[in-house]
């Protein structure tokens, strides 16, 4: 979850500023032209809301950062949130749009870049696949090679023959009794279904 929250935060800005005529007119102008019309989502609320969808967005690309270390989409997203809150609460000429809109290309491209480290990250990641499965009953242990292509659903432990199966929330035994989890939950992905 804490990886998409720069994207539900970018989204958010777009949408937010889609739906928003009154306050994005070129967004309008094209709802207009697709024969949407206009309606604002937010209403009264549009820029606390657009603010509040910017901090998420830089808010997850920092976390991002933490994983991925590579400073890329935080050094285009702060100028460019720092240029929508400026032109919101700072400016008050008549070109604060084109600040504002920069603002948002700038945050567009942060988020596509944070993507792209992102996707770069994981498949630079080594996956480990020998686990060590340790029996709850007798406490009996066993290094195992993980499967990359399924989960382990059951595990019979050779010492006493008591049938392991995961534990509730677990995908498979590797998660529930191995001291490495399996390969897809190393991978930041859903486990097999």
């Amino acid at each position: 979850m804490r990886l998409h929250l720069q994207k539900i935060g970018t989204l958010g800005l777009f949408l937010t500023a889609i739906t928003s005529p009154c306050c994005f007119p070129l967004f309008g102008f094209i709802l207009t032209a697709l024969g949407v019309g206009s309606f604002e989502l937010f209403g009264e609320w549009s820029m606390t809301i657009f603010m509040f969808l910017t901090l998420l967005s830089l808010g997850g690309l920092a976390l991002s950062y933490r994983m991925h270390k590579s400073i890329h989409p935080l050094l285009i997203a702060i100028p460019s949130a720092t240029l929508i809150f400026f032109s919101y609460y700072l400016v008050e000429a008549d070109y604060w749009l084109n600040i504002l809109y920069a603002g948002m290309f700038g945050m567009l491209l942060s988020s596509i870049a944070d993507f792209y480290r992102t996707r770069q990250y994981k498949k630079s990641k080594k996956v480990e696949l020998q686990s060590i499965i340790t029996c709850p009953k007798c406490g009996h242990q066993k290094e195992e090679t993980m499967p990359t292509d399924a989960c382990t659903f059951f595990y019979e432990c050779e010492s006493c023959g008591t049938r392991l199966k995961p534990k509730t929330g677990d995908c498979c035994v590797f998660c529930s009794y191995g001291t490495v989890k399996c390969p897809p939950i190393q991978m930041d992905k859903s486990c097999c279904a």
